[in-house]
């Protein structure tokens, strides 16, 4: 299904220049994964879910680049989906900007040498006689420490916008992720409310069936009951028959010896 929901996503990706999907695209990409692996209620998939899972990949895609990156050709992914993604995303991945200041290990190019604060004329002495010597360059000694606090001020400055972006970015999705909670919240309820009913339709189904079978047999016993009481009946029919006439047949008999005497 994952594979599926990838080939789905990155053709509408394609068609659209690398583009973000809508939500009309959303929804064919969960018709075409449900066509495919939807065959029943709780394995069928909405838009939301479809756009949340991509997320999921693209995240784990990332983590995956960053480490093939850091070690330098000596990892290869065993991600099923690595190498798909990297078709489709991989030459708009950019490295996470918490690498930059590893760079700081990495030698300060030299800068010029500035004179110390201290050195630099002001007002006051702006106005003393012989303004010749203040445009006579004097030679200071380079101050190290002064170039160094200037690239780390750089460098602080770099990663602090490189921070502020991320924190940014997080916040973006922080809250699009919050959106798309609430719509799944939601629209989980209502399925796990449909499936509640679902299988109270399901009880009660096989409640009525157990009634209609006991119904049944009760009415064939009822049916087997009346048959032998019917049977019973007309036994003792013919046997009161047959007493009578015994004895209709004895008393014949016996006229018929005292008539011939």
């Amino acid at each position: 299904a994952t594979h599926t929901l990838i080939e789905a996503w990155g053709d509408r990706y394609l068609e659209l220049n690398r583009g973000n999907l809508r939500q009309k695209h959303w929804q064919e990409v969960a018709d075409a994964v449900n066509a495919s692996h939807g065959h029943s209620k709780k394995a069928r998939r909405t838009d939301i879910q479809c756009k949340n899972r991509i997320d999921t990949l693209k995240k784990k895609y990332k983590i995956e680049k960053a480490r093939v990156i850091d070690s330098n050709g000596n990892y290869t992914s065993q991600w099923p989906f690595f190498y798909r993604l990297d078709e489709l995303i991989g030459s708009f991945y950019k490295p996470s900007p918490t690498v930059v200041p590893h760079r700081k290990t990495q030698p300060a190019p030299p800068l010029p040498a500035l004179p110390p604060p201290s050195s630099i004329p002001v007002g006051p002495r702006s106005k003393r006689p012989a303004p010749s010597l203040a445009l006579v360059p004097v030679p200071a000694p380079v101050d190290d420490s002064f170039s160094r606090r200037n690239f780390s001020a750089i460098a602080a400055a770099a990663a602090a916008a490189a921070e502020a972006e991320e924190v940014s970015e997080t916040s973006r999705s922080r809250s699009s992720a919050g959106s798309r909670r609430r719509d799944e919240n939601g629209a989980e309820g209502f399925r796990q409310l449909a499936e509640a009913i679902e299988r109270f339709g399901e009880i009660y189904e096989r409640v009525e069936d157990a009634k209609q079978r006991q119904l049944i047999e009760l009415e064939k016993q009822r049916m087997q009951f009346a048959k032998d009481l019917e049977i019973q009946r007309m036994k003792l029919f013919m046997d009161s028959q047959i007493q009578l006439e015994k004895i209709k047949r004895a008393k014949r008999n016996s006229e018929a010896g005292d008539s011939y005497s």
